[in-house]
């Protein structure tokens, strides 16, 4: 199974950033199926790639540390992929989601960190 994950802090009023999210989700090709407060999942779209290969996202976003200036959010990408090669699919999406976070007009990017 391929799995990434990254970390953000992003400055915005909390109350905008998940509408934001689901936003930039969708923009990206994503179905949002389930969100609450602090937890949005996609997944992506059926149709272009096979369906061991379909990568699914999960956001979680840290109210608990949340402050007027600074939020902090992770996001994990995986799909059932085994990630034989470094540029895998699933390595693509992620690297495409975190581009589209990094260089999102919505907000102002304060630190963003890289997992594995």
């Amino acid at each position: 199974m391929a799995r990434y994950t990254c970390s953000f802090i992003v400055s915005v009023p909390i109350e905008h950033l998940q509408a934001l999210l689901i936003e930039l989700l969708q923009d990206c090709d994503l179905d949002v199926q389930y969100y609450t407060a602090d937890y949005i999942m996609a997944r992506e779209i059926p149709g272009n790639v096979s369906f061991s290969k379909l990568v699914s996202v999960e956001v979680l976003i840290d109210k608990s540390t949340a402050t007027e200036a600074e939020t902090r959010l992770s996001i994990v990408m995986k799909n059932e992929e085994l990630p034989l090669q470094l540029n895998n699919h699933c390595r693509q999406m992620f690297d495409f989601v975190k581009q589209a976070i990094e260089h999102s007009r919505h907000w102002h990017l304060i630190e963003s960190l890289a997992g594995s």
